[in-house]
């Protein structure tokens, strides 16, 4: 073997041999437990970065170790390839889509091999392939025949400069991030997907322990966010009645004006109702007031979530409309207000300003009136400062009304006066039920899936317009819908719009000239079902077949938090129509799921002359550090060109902390980079060793040369043993009963108990997946073995090399490379076959056992020595042998000991 250390030469024999026997490609065998490990699909973007190392080398962990248990581990991998980066990539450079997606991707591809996963390529897929979405517009029919997929009118923000619609997060100040243009609401048409018929199950598996398939394996945090996100809430629904009629005469909404609330217990301190800008009775109004007019234009300029709403300042105008409070009949005046959704609920809030954040500032802004109903029960106020703490005040905003304790009743609310939460609610419903007004109901946050999306690179919705048939659905025989892959999106909108040999086609019913759906689907879909098409990739004939019965549900997700809600969910979604359709048999797609911290590095920017920043990378710096050490500043290490011309070396740079790596901060690291300096075991066991899988990781210059020292050293180590009598090495290998007619000498067996007891702690990290302090076991194997010092003894040769054997399958699934190669060379291979599939170690119990064991000697409990006695020595053999050490004659001082106090396993302390 060549005693120098070279990773380029390593990683090339060791991916050629995987090659050349195709030694990753799975199938389907029931003689094997089966696992199904996945990492979460990556979009085509150009280069790996860092988090994408880590993500798939925490897979390839996994996938591995568990190959060698006996598993069969199915790993695979694809594109998740259409979406609007593409499109802009497009503009920018003049390519199609197409061709800047399939040139990522071979890209991308190609640097995950020099990885060396443990990829099944034969399952690849790419979800811009017209044989992978051919089936998402096949189950798109389904759906329809279901009524699952319907079609109703949405408001979108649209772009008048580039014809399209923006999501809520490229609308800037109310205007286009790319055009600058005004953004105006428009309602258009769209495809929706009822994901709420669902609501109830999908709550139910993240926050209900009961449930039979409740995600027990998911992090807690995640189950929340999605229950969160669902939003289930019990409430209820009434109308205030009012005689606003529109212009034909008949009364507006039926003379009823809806809302839901939670807190029906505030039912009598209403002052106002504010409704949605698009809400009927805030159009009528606005016909004859040009200034409500046009304070609702304003409200529809930027975005249309809550998470938006919310950050916005609360702006509203009377409509000079009212309406009536059910149970008191008072008048109560309509506003509209910026912060109601038309899409939520009935698009109208009841204004509770004593009781509600919000409404108490929107209250005190316009000078409506403030009504207290919520206060202390009599009982309570006899406590001094709980009393105290009680007192209403109409000018600040409290929170204690929150208390459903029953410390808290209604007041001044009539019929409600003295009762608590859950009763009051029920007395309202009561009195509304019986005025046929109202009633308890049950709503959610969770909204219907808008998957229309008025771009060009996406799976083509398959209906066609019919002026005499109307919407019709494309027949399944003529799937997929091609998109045409050589369109140049110019930025002027859809370019499917003015592709006539897209859009012509005769009508599926009628045979009249028709045209085309030009909206595509929402990016999202791709990647709700694609790890079921993983299971079946090449199927023609199906969208999911014999293997997805095989091998769904999923055993392990990992991907990034930035995910948890939304892909998560709709995979979730996509799943349960599958089952209902009978095409799965599975209620939930993902067993077990784990959210991989990100790679974080620091980051070094200055202002520009302009008031512009610009970044610099942490190679071009130097650290400017406090007494304490740490980083308070930095300098450039060498001339650097600027927006402000050439900076000289020294020049004071801003450090603004570490952060997620990014190549607009340039802080990030490439791993092609890395690969060629140091070699892809490295980068793979610097992104494991660093940090637990699920905690974020700070890039570390240092560490990751201090992880190439260490395969330095493991390889001088196996060029060591390459000298010794291998015809020991297969009796060493085959396990403990041939190692049990071996004679070992007390070095080595210390040897054996260190290796076997680090083996049974890396072994136990493996099942928790704490793959830093597997490395870290590894680690310290190896310092074990360099230390070894009795290769004179019996048995030596045999404990080191069964010790390195156990080193190498431990640290085989963090670098591959490296120990394949080494198992191969040492002879491991002829005991054991090829490292891929070698059966994992197991501790050996007799190894684990010492002869001798070591206690702390303690005289009146100050620590004095230490005491070997036999492993098996009982209490009497120990006090005995404590009162004839040589310590307890010095300390002693000739007193007869009074009491002698052993704790098995840990100290002897004699007391004189």
């Amino acid at each position: 073997m060549q005693d120098t250390y070279t990773p380029r030469e390593i990683e090339a024999a060791a991916q050629a041999d995987w090659a050349a026997r195709d030694a990753y490609r799975v199938s389907e065998d029931p003689t094997k437990p089966k696992f199904y490990a996945c990492s979460m699909l990556p979009y085509p973007s150009g280069k790996l970065h860092m988090g994408h190392v880590r993500n798939y080398t925490i897979n390839d962990m996994m996938a591995r170790q568990l190959r060698m248990k006996g598993y069969n581990v199915l790993m695979p991998m694809g594109w998740d390839a259409f979406g609007l980066p593409a499109e802009n990539a497009a503009i920018k450079n003049h390519v199609p889509p197409a061709r800047w997606t399939y040139d990522n991707i071979a890209y991308m591809k190609g640097q995950m091999q020099a990885l060396g996963l443990a990829i099944d390529w034969s399952r690849e897929i790419a979800t811009c392939a017209p044989e992978y979405y051919k089936w998402n517009q096949w189950l798109f029919l389904r759906m329809l025949e279901k009524g699952i997929a319907y079609r109703k009118t949405q408001v979108v923000n649209w772009d008048p400069v580039d014809q399209t619609v923006l999501a809520n997060e490229q609308v800037i100040d109310g205007r286009g991030w790319r055009t600058g243009a005004p953004v105006e609401k428009r309602e258009i048409p769209g495809y929706y997907l009822a994901i709420t018929r669902y609501a109830e199950e999908l709550l139910s598996a993240v926050a209900n322990p009961d449930d039979p398939n409740f995600l027990a394996g998911w992090p807690e945090r995640v189950r929340l966010m999605q229950a969160n996100w669902i939003g289930k809430s019990e409430g209820v629904r009434f109308a205030f009645t009012h005689d606003i009629r529109g212009d034909d005469g008949t009364l507006i909404q039926d003379g009823r004006l809806y809302v839901f609330t939670t807190r029906a217990d505030t039912i009598m301190g209403v002052t106002f109702c504010a409704v949605a800008p698009e809400h009927p009775l805030a159009q009528h109004a606005a016909r004859s007031n040009p200034a409500l007019a046009a304070f609702i234009e304003r409200c529809k300029q930027g975005g249309t979530t809550e998470a938006e709403l919310a950050l916005k300042e609360k702006e509203g105008m009377p409509t000079g409309l009212t309406v009536t409070h059910p149970l008191t009949g008072e008048a109560v005046p309509v506003w509209v207000g910026n912060y109601v959704l038309m899409s939520y609920g009935d698009g109208a809030v009841m204004g509770v300003p004593a009781h509600d954040e919000r409404d108490f500032a929107f209250a005190l802004k316009y000078g409506l009136p403030i009504k207290q109903v919520v206060g202390p029960a009599p009982a309570t106020t006899q406590g001094g400062e709980d009393a105290q703490a009680l007192v209403f005040d109409p000018t600040r905003w409290q929170d204690w009304y929150a208390d459903k304790s029953g410390r808290l009743v209604c007041v001044h609310s009539g019929p409600l006066d003295g009762l608590p939460y859950q009763a009051a609610v029920d007395k309202v419903a009561e009195l509304l039920v019986a005025r046929g007004l109202g009633e308890k109901q049950t709503t959610w946050r969770l909204r219907d899936w808008g998957i229309s999306r008025q771009r060009y690179w996406g799976t083509p919705i398959p209906i066609i317009h019919c002026d005499d048939c109307g919407p019709v659905p494309v027949p399944d025989e003529d799937l997929p819908v091609l998109l045409p892959e050589d369109l140049v999106p110019d930025g002027s909108g859809n370019p499917l719009a003015k592709c006539e040999s897209f859009l012509q086609v005769d009508c599926p019913r009628c045979g009249k000239p028709a045209r085309r759906e030009t909206d595509t689907m929402d990016t999202f879909v791709d990647s709700s079902w694609y790890f079921m098409r993983y299971c079946d990739p090449t199927n023609t004939e199906a969208m999911v077949a014999a293997g997805t019965r095989y091998w769904m549900p999923m055993d392990q997700y990992i991907g990034g938090i930035e995910h948890a809600i939304l892909h998560l969910l709709y995979a979730r979604f996509w799943t349960k129509v599958m089952r209902d359709l009978g095409l799965v048999a599975v209620d939930e797609p993902f067993k077990r799921l784990l959210t991989q911290g990100m790679v974080l590095n620091h980051i070094y920017s200055r202002r520009t002359a302009k008031g512009g920043k610009e970044y610099f990378w942490p190679h071009d710096v130097e650290n400017i550090l406090d007494a304490a050490g740490k980083i308070v500043g930095a300098r450039l290490k060498r001339d650097m060109p600027s927006a402000d011309g050439v900076l000289p070396a020294g020049t004071p740079i801003d450090y603004e902390g570490v952060g997620t790596m990014s190549k607009s901060k340039n802080n990030g690291v490439d791993p092609q980079d890395l690969i060629e300096k140091y070699g892809a075991d490295t980068a793979r066991l610097y992104t494991m060793f660093t940090a637990p899988p699920e905690a974020t990781l700070e890039w570390n210059d240092a560490a990751v040369e201090g992880s190439h020292r260490f395969l330095r050293r493991l390889w001088a180590f196996g060029c060591r043993l390459g000298a010794q009598d291998f015809g020991a090495a297969q009796q060493a290998v085959q396990g403990a009963r041939s190692l049990a007619e071996v004679s070992f000498g007390p070095r080595a067996k210390a040897l054996r108990h260190d290796i076997h007891t680090l083996f049974k702690q890396v072994d136990y990290d493996y099942q928790r997946m704490q793959y830093n302090t597997v490395v870290s076991g590894c680690m310290k194997m190896l310092n074990a073995l360099e230390s070894f010092d009795g290769a004179d003894e019996p048995g030596a040769g045999v404990a080191l090399i069964e010790g390195f054997g156990i080193l190498l399958r431990c640290l085989y699934p963090v670098t591959p490379h490296l120990t394949h190669v080494l198992w191969q060379r040492l002879g491991y291979a002829g005991a054991l076959g090829d490292l891929l599939d070698a059966p994992w170690p197991q501790p050996d119990e007799q190894a684990l056992q010492r002869d001798t064991v070591e206690l702390v000697l303690q005289i009146n409990g100050k620590l004095r020595g230490s005491l070997t006695v036999a492993a098996d020595a009982d209490r009497a053999a120990i006090e005995a042998a404590a009162l004839a050490s040589p310590v307890f004659a010095r300390y002693a001082e000739g007193k007869p000991a009074r009491k002698v106090v052993v704790v098995p396993g840990r100290l002897v302390n004699v007391v004189v």
